[in-house]
């Protein structure tokens, strides 16, 4: 313990327990995983679970696929676009702050949505309220768990961000267990009260990376960083990559579901992309020490966007759950390493701006994506060439990043003005 008490007190930090709490991956920063995981399981839960609420919602307002995916749409477009905003005030003020605001407008939305007349108030109201506390959630706790970490910052990463399939696998068919018995409104009402609570609660243990966790660097800045080729590659990979993990959550409960499965087996196969995507994030620290995290962020792209190729020829629900599995590991995978990526190239100052910064580019692919292939769907009766464009976007984002090198923190970015 000698050792510790010398190196904090080198850092202004006084006493045995000071030492245990502020060291880099210390039993505290295992905790700030471990609270990043419920948070992601509580709002991705309920993002993720929409499938299940797709076709009841349409068939009351009376409206189409691409009408009723654009409350998805416009949900993950604000949330990728305000996650800037999140991961820049939790830079400044810490996640706390951050986090309570987002418990209280995700349970605010999820009530006001629950008493919707129409359509476009239902898009009003699960789009803001939703939008918001997952941006005021998501980038915050992700840049909380980077900076608390050195030497395993990629596990610590792939936990904290596991919490999104764990909460896919478990909420999507309670949700729809809860349709059947109570119905849609009913159930958004049930779920906007829990996730503000379960929030609330990672609220009061979060905190900020004590300041000497962050490397003796300058930090970066956000717009010199935005014109490096390396951000371009990935703004652009982003784009397209998320046309391709959108798709499963708003339509492949409705395929299952119009190909005989129960509306809670359909729904359970979003369930399955959760659970495998558990997996894959759990799993992929140990293959990116060996593999290295660009490299095996390239691989899973290209595997996210090939796996659409076995729902095309999916004829059962065998083989849309291999499909599930296969898409749902890839995707759990690059999720993961995204944020590892960047500190990977970019290094951790400003972290929580940067990422919130990438994640706009899904903003796009979000609000066109879903009602383009809710739009294809209708006009072409099947979803043979929605499926073959969300295919191959994935496989377009891999070829854009495919000459992406390991920066080693090399890219000079900072005092290049703002």
């Amino acid at each position: 313990m000698d050792g510790a008490d010398n190196r904090v007190q080198a850092l202004g930090i006084r006493g045995p327990q000071a030492a245990v709490r502020a060291l880099p991956d210390s039993p505290r920063a295992w905790l700030m995983a471990a609270t990043a995981f419920f948070s992601c399981f509580t709002i991705f839960g309920v993002v993720y679970s929409f499938g299940a609420f797709f076709k009841p919602m349409a068939a009351e307002f009376g409206q189409s696929r691409a009408h009723t995916s654009a409350v998805f749409s416009i949900t993950a477009c604000i949330y990728n676009l305000l996650g800037l905003a999140g991961g820049h005030l939790a830079d400044r003020f810490g996640p706390r702050p951050i986090v309570i605001t987002g418990a209280f407008a995700m349970g605010a939305g999820l009530v006001a949505t629950s008493m919707a007349g129409s359509l476009w108030l239902g898009c009003v109201a699960y789009g803001l309220g939703v939008g918001v506390g997952v941006a005021c959630v998501y980038v915050p706790m992700l840049a909380v768990v980077s900076g608390w970490f050195i030497k395993r910052r990629t596990t610590a990463l792939g936990i904290a961000v596991s919490g999104v399939g764990g909460g896919t696998l478990v909420v999507a068919p309670i949700a729809a267990a809860l349709i059947v018995h109570l119905g849609w409104r009913e159930s958004y009402a049930i779920l906007g009260v829990a996730s503000a609570l379960g929030l609330l609660g990672c609220a009061l243990i979060i905190e900020a990376p004590p300041a000497h966790m962050t490397p003796a660097v300058a930090p970066m800045h956000l717009t010199a960083a935005m014109r490096t080729p390396e951000f371009a590659m990935l703004y652009a990979a982003g784009v397209l990559s998320s046309v391709a993990i959108y798709m499963p959550f708003v339509y492949l409960p409705d395929f299952a579901h119009g190909r005989g499965a129960s509306q809670v087996a359909a729904a359970a196969l979003v369930g399955v992309v959760g659970a495998a995507s558990v997996a894959g994030r759990l799993g992929i620290g140990t293959i990116a020490d060996r593999a290295g995290i660009i490299p095996l962020y390239k691989l899973s792209m290209l595997i996210l966007g090939l796996s659409y190729g076995l729902w095309m020829v999916a004829h059962s629900y065998a083989a849309l759950a291999v499909f599930a599995l296969v898409m749902g590991a890839a995707y759990g995978a690059m999720i993961a390493l995204s944020p590892a990526v960047v500190a990977e190239l970019f290094g951790v100052p400003g972290l929580g701006a940067l990422i919130g910064a990438l994640y706009t580019s899904s903003a796009i692919s979000a609000l066109a994506g879903p009602p383009l292939a809710g739009f294809v769907i209708d006009r072409t009766g099947g979803y043979t060439w929605a499926l073959a464009l969300a295919g191959a976007t994935a496989v377009a984002g891999f070829l854009i990043i495919v000459p992406l090198r390991n920066a080693g923190h090399s890219i000079s970015i900072a005092g290049q003005g703002c």
